[in-house]
């Protein structure tokens, strides 16, 4: 690889979120977001380092012309940050479901490309629009190495007892029914970042991820590797999150179908869409900005939302501790880890049997990295943000350089 800019690429159903990465520096030279792909009123936005942000509305059918709006951004006399697109050395895509065939990033090459459609219906919202930005890439910059970063391949370390469900072994051999996992590009960052935050060997610790987002999940890393992860076959599975309602009794999608005559895709659609903190309380937001403030004002619904989303992790950590015998380290990341001390502090309030003490000055603080149990904590509990761009690109650069 001779040029060390790389472009992070991250595609939605309708939305392109890029960034263009320095490898050397690690310093982000540009970023942005393409929305409402293939939707009236679609826009660009493009921010360069140390530059404005500019704002562009304008048609984009599909992937491709976002792509091309992308690199015309980066590209462009006045705002762009290269002269050409010979000054990208490479380009990470994010992949969300790699299922068994990927256990770790890859170069994309046509086999690659066809492994990653067969685990399409596995993922139908994300994989498909994934190849559609990797395809419109390799169309417009034919000659430049790209690389495909998967959600799911830092969770193939699980071992079976953790991954497989009590279901006839059967729809595991013939449809590979199984927990998979998502967001594992950052829980292997925030854990790698753990670590050296602790001054201690990765391959020696015990630590529990908390990734609290929209989309949350939590995941036990013992000695380096990922032993169990709250997401399953889909994201569905887990912690209470935005508007997902995480687990529950599979009796209850038939028990609703009939009470509602509603058909499974309805019933599955509201647990993905209407659910979570956002049907918690009662309609009112899936923004933990606005629950907690409305919390604060004695609102009753977003208080019952959000304790129950911190009892959630906290009963999530206590099972992890007990499948790695102990726990060493637990990080709060992603928005909700990062930026909400009520959470943290709620959830806190169940791990006193771990000898953790909240130092509570510090836990006010909002994304950075911070301590924030107190020295006599006998399990450290840490803000650890994360950066997935950052990873993919770190990936990328292992794999074309």
């Amino acid at each position: 690889m001779t040029n060390s800019n790389i472009l992070v690429i991250n595609c939605g159903s309708s939305s392109l979120k890029f960034q263009l990465i320095n490898a050397e520096s690690e310093e982000v030279i540009a970023k942005g977001l393409c929305e409402r792909i293939g939707i009236e009123g679609s826009k660009i936005s493009y921010t360069p380092a140390g530059g404005e942000k500019y704002e562009t509305v304008t048609p984009m059918e599909d992937h491709t012309q976002a792509i091309r709006l992308v690199l015309g951004a980066i590209t462009d006399e006045k705002t762009g940050v290269v002269k050409s697109l010979n000054e990208i050395g490479a380009v990470g895509h994010r992949v969300v479901h790699g299922g068994e065939k990927f256990a770790s990033s890859v170069l994309i090459n046509d086999e690659v490309l066809k492994a990653i459609e067969e685990c399409n219906d596995l993922a139908p919202l994300h994989n498909p629009a994934n190849l559609i930005g990797i395809r419109a890439c390799m169309e417009l910059m034919p000659d430049t190495p790209m690389a495909a970063v998967f959600d799911t391949a830092f969770h193939q370390t699980m071992p079976q007892e953790a991954y497989l469900y009590g279901l006839p072994y059967h729809y595991y051999e013939d449809y590979k029914v199984r927990r998979y996992g998502f967001h594992g590009t950052s829980h292997s960052f925030v854990s790698r970042r753990a670590a050296q935050i602790l001054g201690r060997n990765y391959e020696d610790l015990k630590i529990i991820v908390c990734h609290l987002g929209n989309g949350a999940s939590i995941s036990a890393v013992k000695n380096g590797k990922c032993v169990d992860t709250s997401m399953g076959l889909t994201p569905l599975e887990g912690l209470i999150m935005g508007t997902r309602c995480g687990d529950l009794d599979p009796a209850i999608v038939e028990f609703l179908c009939n009470k509602e005559k509603k058909t499974v895709q309805e019933i599955l659609s509201v647990m993905n869409k209407e659910s979570g903190v956002l049907g918690l309380s009662g309609g009112f937001s899936s923004d933990f900005r606005d629950l907690v403030s409305a919390y604060e004002r004695g609102d009753e619904a977003a208080g019952r939302a959000l304790k129950a989303f911190s009892y959630r992790v906290a009963k999530y950590i206590g099972a992890y501790t007990a499948a790695m015998n102990g726990v060493d380290a637990i990080c709060f990341t992603a928005g909700i880890g990062e930026n909400t001390s009520l959470v943290r502090t709620m959830t806190a309030s169940y791990l006193g049997y771990l000898g953790i003490e909240l130092d509570e000055e510090a836990n006010k603080k909002r994304g950075e990295e911070v301590f924030i149990s107190t020295p006599e904590s006998k399990t450290k509990v840490l803000i650890v943000p994360t950066n997935e761009e950052l990873a993919i690109a770190r990936e990328t650069v292992a794999l074309a350089g």
